[in-house]
C-alpha cells in the first residue's frame, strides 16, 4: 500500500493535486501536521484538513507531529481523519492518547523517531493499529533514507509474529523507487512517498509502481 504525502504536494494547487491522488492507487493520502515546537516546521491545522476530507476520495492518514497531542484529537477526527498517529517521543500518556483516538471510531496509530528503538512500543504494542517508523529526522520532506531502517523494520515484523498482531507498519521519509521492493520485503505495509511521487513527471504513474513493487 501507498500513502502519498502532500507535504511535497504544491500548496497552490493543491485541489488539483487531491483529484490526482483521487484518480491513483494510492491507498490513502498521507498528512503531516508540524507544529514547528516537536519539529522545526509548521505544516497545516484542521481547516485544511477538513476541506480536503471533502472532495479526498482516499482515507486520511493524518500524522501528528506536535507536542501534546491528546489537545486536539478531537478537532482532528471531526476534521476527517480515517487515521491519526502520534509520536511516542510526543506523549507524556501515551496509552491513554491511543484510547482517546480510538474513541471516536478511528484507527490510531504510534510513530518512532529514527533514535527511538522497537523495544520502546513493547506496552502498547498490542493497542494500536498502525506503527509509523520514520526512517528520516521529522520536520521536512526531500531527506534521504536512513539505512538502519531496514533492521527496525524486521524486529517490527518479527515482534508482531511472535505476538500474533496484525497492526500495519509504516515507513515515511526517503521513500522511492530505488528502496520499496526492500521495504516491503523487510515487512512493510504502507509506504509514505513525497517528494518521489510529486517531483516526478507521471505521479500517477510512480504511485502505480511504488505501491505494485510489492510482491
Amino acid at each position: 500500500m501507498i500513502a502519498p504525502s502532500i507535504l511535497s504536494a504544491n500548496f497552490l494547487r493543491l485541489g488539483e493535486e487531491i483529484k490526482m491522488l483521487n484518480e491513483s492507487e494510492a491507498d490513502f493520502v498521507h498528512i503531516d501536521v508540524m507544529d514547528g515546537l516537536f519539529v522545526p516546521n509548521i505544516t497545516i491545522g484542521f481547516p485544511v484538513i477538513s476541506q480536503i476530507s471533502k472532495v479526498s476520495l482516499k482515507p486520511l492518514d493524518v500524522h501528528l507531529m506536535i507536542v501534546k497531542p491528546e489537545r486536539y484529537i478531537k478537532e482532528f477526527c471531526e476534521a476527517g481523519s480515517k487515521i491519526i498517529t502520534v509520536h511516542y517521543e510526543a506523549c507524556s500518556h501515551l496509552h491513554r492518547t491511543i484510547e482517546q483516538i480510538k474513541s471516536f471510531g478511528i484507527k490510531a496509530g504510534v510513530s518512532i523517531n529514527p533514535h527511538t528503538t522497537v523495544k520502546n512500543l513493547e506496552y502498547i504494542i498490542r493497542e494500536v493499529d498502525l506503527v509509523l517508523i520514520m526512517s528520516v529526522n521529522p520536520g521536512f520532506g526531500g531527506q534521504n533514507f536512513i539505512e538502519f531502517t531496514y533492521d527496525k523494520i524486521k524486529e517490527l515484523s518479527s515482534m508482531r509474529k511472535q505476538l500474533n498482531l496484525s497492526f500495519l507498519i509504516e515507513v515515511d521519509g526517503g521513500v522511492g523507487l530505488h528502496n520499496a521492493a526492500h521495504l516491503y520485503a523487510y515487512g512493510s505495509d504502507i509506504l509514505v512517498a513525497g517528494h518521489s511521487v510529486f517531483s516526478s513527471e507521471n505521479p500517477k504513474d510512480t504511485i502505480a509502481k511504488i505501491r505494485n513493487l510489492r510482491q
